[in-house]
This record gives C-alpha cells, structure tokens and sequence, in this order.
C-alpha cells in the first residue's frame, strides 16, 4: 500500500502545489487533512479526495491510515507540531523555515531519532535536475576550485512573491514577528538561495554578514536582505532575497578556477529553466521543460524512499537546523551590524 500522508494547516502552498503533488506521487496517497476550522479542513479534504478531516493535531496522529505528516502551519507552531506527531510515531515533513531558533532545530533533530521516525524539510529546489547536476560537476572539479558563489530568490512589486501585508487573512502571521521568527524575506526565500549553495558546494556557512531593509525598533521585519557568506571549505557566498525587486528572479551562479556554472530560474516548486557551464573542458546549455509540479513530487517521492528504505531524506533535519542556524546569524549580524559567527549545534 502506498504511504498515507497528512497536510496539516491547508493554505495556499497545500492547496495549489503540495496536495497536487501528493496525488502526482508515486507511493503516496493523501488520506487526511487538519485545521483549526473542521469546515476548512473538510472543503480541503473533499477538493482534494482525502478521506479524514480533522480540527485537532493530537486526534489526526491517531489515524492508523497516517504514517507522513506534512506540517504547512505559521513558523512558530513548527517545532511543537512536530514532536506531537514524532510522539505518535509518524514520520514529518516540515516545510522550512523548520523553527524560530536553532535549540529548537536541534530538538526536532533529537525527538524524531529518538521516536525512530524521518525529519525532512521542504526544500524542493533540491530535487530539481540543474542543482543535482550543478552539485555533480562542482563534486568532480569540472570548474576548478570554487571561489564566489551566487544565489538571489525574490521579486513581489509586479504582483510575483508579493509582500504579506498584501495577503491578509491567513498570513497576517508572515507580518508578526514573534511568529515568523525575526525575518521575513530571509524566512520565505532566502532560506531556500542560502540552502541552495550549501547543497551545491556540499559545505557549511560558518561565517555571516547582512544588511537588511529592516531589524530596526520602527521596522522590525525586512522586505528585502542581502548576505555575504563564508563557507568552511574557503567560497565566499551571496545571497539577496526579498519582496522589492520588478520580477520574479531566481538563479545560481558558481564562479570556480577554471569556470562557472550558471542556473537560471531553478529555484522553487517547478522544473524549468536552464543550467549553462562553461569551462576548460565542458561548454553546454541545457534547457529544462516547464513541469509546475516537479520539484515538489520529487520530494515528496524521495521522502518516501526514505522511509521504505531507511535512509536520511535528501534534506534532512540537519539541513533544516544548519538553515537555521544561518538565519539566526543572519538577523544578529543585520541587527547588531557585525559579522556573526556560526556555531553549529551538535546533534
């Protein structure tokens, strides 16, 4: 039987992407759904043949038919929906960022191990073929010794990612800082760019510094940041995400010795765009057809080859932790207005 997977807190991402790629999925069935408004939960439900609709985390982890839970819910409620259903023994997929602080990270990471149960983020960027094949090549030396590396994921003023105050309802939350976790841009996108190069290098940050359009008493969340990055194995990395810019851009570029790798518009649920090398000794374009669902069915199909075959799902909580020990570096640096340290938490 195919693996049975929850949503809980069906927004707008469930409703347009995940629940879609759920039903796309091989090995995936979704059988339930969970809201604080049991009318809400079972309209979502009925749209999307799920069979069970629940108000109540702790009555949905009851369901023997669940064995993944997707959590979609405000930021702040990450880690505490999480151990409920590690507790209940159900693997999770939490969408990023994966909590407000690092300790709390760290805790998830210990909870899930200790119950026997997979922890993965949703990173799906990760899943499309221009970032493994980007990651391949840097592995293999085809552009030297990586030095600068690049990533930008934003847009909003044409209506594309557009900033929250304009979303109201729902995502008054992505406005409140003690529930989005001290950033807003970084927590929507820029987590995903900062993910994007530590998955292609296959190294760590250990050095940050940001400056931001906010992380001031009079405007506590930014639209819009940019970061410089130091990474363990010697790059030196940057990032901008935000809500500012005209279009939607989203693109990678990694500068090595003997060239450079460039992916354009690869960042997000969709496979499409292109990946260009150019170096000593391969010079190729590859063009990506537009599927909107790619990325994401990839995760949720890998996830569950994680749990059939026991493995660590393709990003991992540690992923998720090392994210976030990143973003609560990025919001000290741009408050404090120094460079900040990473000091990875062991677990």
């Amino acid at each position: 039987m195919a693996l049975g997977w929850a949503i809980v807190s069906p927004g707008h991402y469930p409703e347009v992407t995940f629940a879609p790629s759920i039903r796309a999925a091989e090995d995936a069935e979704l059988v339930a759904i969970c809201s604080r408004d049991m009318g809400r939960a079972e309209a979502f439900a009925e749209r999307h043949g799920a069979s069970a609709a629940y108000d109540s985390l702790e009555e949905l982890v009851k369901d023997p038919r669940v064995d993944v839970v997707f959590i979609a819910s405000p930021n702040h409620l990450h880690a505490s929906y999480t151990k409920v259903a590690a507790q209940a023994g159900k693997h999770v997929l939490v969408e990023k960022p994966m909590a407000l602080t690092a300790k709390d990270a760290a805790d998830m990471v210990r909870v899930c191990r200790a119950k026997g149960v997979k922890l993965g983020l949703g990173f799906e960027s990760v899943h499309h073929p221009a970032m493994k094949e980007a990651r391949r090549l840097v592995k293999d030396g085809v552009v030297g010794t990586a030095s600068l590396v690049q990533a930008q994921y934003g847009g909003g003023v044409r209506g594309v990612v557009s900033p929250p105050a304009r979303s109201g309802g729902l995502n008054d939350w992505w406005s409140t800082p003690e529930m989005v976790g001290g950033a807003s841009a970084m927590m929507a996108l820029g987590v995903h760019a900062v993910n994007a190069l530590r998955f292609i290098l296959d190294q760590e940050v250990v050095e940050v510094t940001a400056m931001t359009d906010g992380h001031v008493p009079e405007n506590p969340l930014e639209g819009l940041a940019t970061l410089l990055l130091r990474f363990q194995g010697g790059p030196i990395g940057m990032v901008v995400c935000g809500r500012r810019m005209p279009d939607l851009k989203a693109g990678v570029v990694i500068y090595g010795s003997d060239g450079r790798i460039v992916l354009e518009d690869t960042t997000g649920p969709h496979i499409q765009g292109t990946l260009e090398v150019v170096s000593e000794s391969v010079n190729t374009t590859e063009e990506y057809e537009h599927d909107p669902l790619g990325t994401v069915r990839g995760e949720v199909e890998a996830f569950c080859r994680s749990v059939r075959q026991d493995t660590e799902p393709s990003s991992s909580g540690v992923d998720g932790l090392r994210v976030v020990e990143v973003t609560t570096a990025m919001i000290e640096s741009a408050t404090m207005g120094r460079t900040v340290r990473v000091e990875p938490i062991a677990v």
